[in-house]
């Protein structure tokens, strides 16, 4: 059985103008809803986000928030 999150409901955000392109955010988050585009994070799957908060507390540039546990 595949686990499945809620659509459309995801607090994920991302300041692509404030990504520095450190990478952590591809790192650290256990759905890889992340990948680099031209030296900056960008968001792949939005819908597998299981706002655990990794991304935002590891991101160095505070370039993605995301409120734990609403989704």
């Amino acid at each position: 059985m595949k686990l499945a999150y809620l659509r459309n409901v995801t607090t994920l955000q991302l300041d692509a103008d404030g990504c520095t392109g450190c990478q952590i955010c591809t790192h650290v988050c256990p759905h890889r809803v992340f990948s680099m585009e031209n030296r900056k994070a960008r968001i792949v799957d939005r819908e597998s986000c299981m706002e655990c908060g990794a991304c935002a507390r590891n991101c160095p540039a505070s370039a993605i928030t995301v409120r734990s546990g609403v989704g």
